[in-house]
This record gives C-alpha cells, structure tokens and sequence, in this order.
C-alpha cells in the first residue's frame, strides 16, 4: 500500500518543515530573527541587551529595565539561496518494475533543481507593561522556528523533495521580577502552532504484485503545543550585565492528511491520515553587555543548542495496512558564538556590527537531506539605529549568511523508493530587518 512509501516522505517532511515562510535561519531549521534591533549586531548580547520590548523572547528578565509601557515591532526580509549541482553519481529509486530499476538504480533524469531558496519575511511584535517597582508583564509574537525550499518540477532529487512551505507561529506571555537593581528574573510560558505543506514524487508498491509504480504526494500537516522560557538578569557594575536564558524543549504532535495524485498509469488518487511527533531542541543562552565609554558598547553571545533531541523521526499512519516508520537523522548538538559592538557616532544615531560563528546539527554528507541542505555557516552584520524621539528608534540591519560549499550523498534511509541524491550545494543568504520601538 501506498502508506508505507509516504511513511518516509511524510516524516521527511516534518523533519526540516517546522517554522516560517523561509529557508535563513539559525543553524538547523533554527530562527533568531525575532527582533531586527539584533540583527545588526549579528544577535550579539542577545540575552544581555534590553533595548526594547523584544527582550521577552531572549530574556525576559530583561523587561525590568523598560519602565512604563512599551510596545517593538519588526519585520526581517530574508533571501536564501540554495543551488545543487549533481556530480554524476546521483541515481534514480531502485524499486522493481520502475525504469532503472536494477541494481542501485541508474542516472536520474531530470536538471539540478534551481535555485531552492525563496524570499521569506518573520515578522514579531512584542509589548511590555511595568505594574510597579519590582513587576513586569509581557507578551511576544514570533517565528522561532522554520524553513522553506522549493525546487524546479522534475529535478534530480525529485523522489525526496520537491516543495517545502512550511509556517509556524509562537506566542509567549512573560513575566519577570527585579529583585534588585543588580538582579531581576523572569518566566514565560509557549504557545506554539505549526502549518506544514509538503509535496514530492513517491514510489508506491502495487499491492499483490512484485513491481512498483510512482504518484505525486501532497502532505499537511498542523499541530500546537506548549514550552517554558526562563532568565536571569545580573548586573554586577553600572557598565555590565550578564543575561542568561533557557527555552525548554517543546514536543510537537502533528496531524493532518497525505493526498497522492497521478498514480501512474491510470491517473487515479488515494489519501489517509497521518501524525508525526518530534521533539524540538532546548537552547541555553549566555550573554554579556559592556558599556566601554560614553560612544562604545560590547557585546558577545555564547549559545547551545540542543538539536540531539532529534537522532530519529517517526511516523505514524492509520487505517488497515498502515506501517510505521523511522528516519535516522544523527542531528548533534550544536554552538553559536557571536560578538558585536555598537558605536554612537552622533547623539542620536547608533552603527552596529557583528560576527558569528554557527554550527550545523547536520555533520555528514550522508545525513544531509535535500530539505535541509545546511552547513557550519559565518554571519557578517551591521546596522544603524536612529532615535527619533525621546521615546521612539528605529533600527535598520542587514546581515550576510556566508556557508562553504556543502557536499551531499544521501539516500533519506531508502535507496529503494527514493534513489540517491549526491552533489553540492553552493549557498548563502541575504537578511534585511526593520524595527520600531516605542515607550508610553
């Protein structure tokens, strides 16, 4: 039956699916882009630098240095690009009955796929309420986690992916308290939704007979679910602080529908159910903020993350007949390191910049998926930030995602009904962020 064949591409599909409209991210299918006033400074001090309300996702603690009410919204544009090229060693599924079908299948027919990157925006919005000296509330909206690739129709690598689009939304009530003016913590709880759309060609066996045939696949899937956020806030001199901030892991449960269409020879369809689980990593973030003198501020970030939550992905279908299934991803755990400066070139305009350094869960060839064509990756950033009025900036930042030519063997866990998929990836990604900020 045609289940057990989309076992493998329903949780494929999962696997590198869950987040925003967009394939530059973090590491992995990981999404800093929640604020565009860290942008400019790679995400530097993220969890140490309560400019605005956006503080709430990377550490809410930080809402007790915004008095008053405040209220940050932005937008990050981001274009990636991600262009395979075969070397000759890709072949076809394997699956008797199919054309090539012998032994290790042959060449595939079919280009390289184009360009899979596609423009994406993540959006966020976040407010912050002071009730008194010691208590904060707040609220954020965001994307922290996501992917999108798409290829040309009838590329190479057809038989494991041909379409990704995939969006997320998470939203985060917080509280934080000021212990005193060295100390503050704060806790928010994580509602969060995820929206899936996966299409590629499949092999499907043809029941009672030794041979197989293909079908288009169309999967969708939705599912919500619940985390935690915490963080710590010390400021141990006037000039320095330390933010330190945990996300716990949050276990996804989706389900939805997979729809096969054009089962050839006769055209015909079929659909059933189908649910996959995944446990999204955990990350601790430690952060620093020092104020060198009246112009300068530094910055850095130390983060782990912790993809290892992920070794395998599983599948679950219903209904008479229906197999589960299991993908071996190896993903390991992994660590960003970032640091920034801000200068203050005029009284009310700020130059940021920063580098990073980004680690891939994905560490070989052959656990790489066509999906999730990540690699280590350097982030290169710098912005401005204008004070318009007392209470009012604006922050402009670009960055640029650069990732070494990222080789790729693989065979997604099934020779059989996906073929090989083996060549490189040339990739990178342009990121343009835009953030008001504003006090009452």
């Amino acid at each position: 039956m045609s289940r057990r064949s989309l076992s493998l591409s329903t949780l494929s599909a999962f696997v590198v699916g869950l987040g925003a409209a967009t394939a530059a991210h973090s590491a992995g299918f990981q999404l800093l882009e929640q604020n565009a006033s860290g942008l400019g400074n790679a995400y530097a001090g993220s969890a140490a630098n309560p400019e605005n309300a956006s503080i709430i996702y990377y550490n809410p603690a930080g809402m007790t240095y915004l008095p008053g009410f405040n209220v940050s919204g932005g937008v990050n544009l981001i274009k990636p690009s991600f262009k395979f090229k075969d070397n000759g060693d890709s072949r076809n599924p394997s699956a008797p009955g199919l054309p090539g079908s012998g032994l290790g299948g042959s060449a595939p027919t079919g280009g390289n796929g184009g360009d899979a990157g596609n423009l994406g925006a993540v959006p966020n919005l976040y407010a912050s309420w002071q009730l008194n000296e010691q208590w904060y509330l707040g609220l954020g909206i965001g994307a922290p986690f996501g992917l999108m690739t798409e290829y040309d129709d009838d590329w190479v690598g057809q038989y494991h992916s041909n379409k990704f689009d995939i969006k997320t939304i998470n939203i985060n009530p917080s509280v934080a308290y000021k212990v005193n003016e060295q100390f503050s913590m704060g806790f928010g709880l994580n509602w969060q939704h995820i929206d899936a759309n996966y299409k590629k060609k499949v092999v499907l066996p043809v029941p009672g007979v030794p041979l197989a045939t293909t079908g288009d696949a169309d999967l969708n899937l939705k599912g919500d679910a619940w985390g935690w956020n915490v963080g710590f806030m010390l400021q141990p001199t006037e000039d320095t602080r330390i933010g330190l901030s945990y996300r716990s892991k949050i276990k996804h449960t989706a389900k939805g529908d997979t729809d096969i269409d054009d089962i050839y020879p006769l055209g015909n369809s079929v659909s059933f159910d189908s649910k996959a689980t995944v446990t999204l990593p955990d990350t601790l973030v430690l952060s620093g903020a020092h104020q060198l003198n009246e112009r300068w501020e530094l910055l850095g970030d130390v983060s782990w993350t912790g993809w290892s939550s992920i070794p395998s992905l599983k599948i679950r279908n219903s209904g008479a007949g229906a197999r589960d299934d299991e993908l071996p991803l190896n993903f390991r755990d992994t660590w960003r390191v970032a640091l920034g400066a801000n200068y203050k070139f005029a009284p009310d305009w700020k130059w940021k910049f920063g580098v990073a350094f980004d680690q891939s869960p994905v560490h070989k060839e052959s656990d790489r998926p066509t999906s999730l064509p990540d690699n280590d990756r350097y982030w290169f950033s710098t912005g401005v930030q204008w004070q318009a009025t007392k209470n009012t900036t604006l922050d402009v930042g670009y960055t640029y995602l650069y990732l070494r030519k990222t080789d790729i063997d693989t065979t997604s866990g099934n020779q059989l009904t996906k073929g090989r998929v083996a060549g490189t990836y040339d990739s990178n990604a342009h990121i343009l962020g835009v953030q008001l900020s504003a006090r009452f």
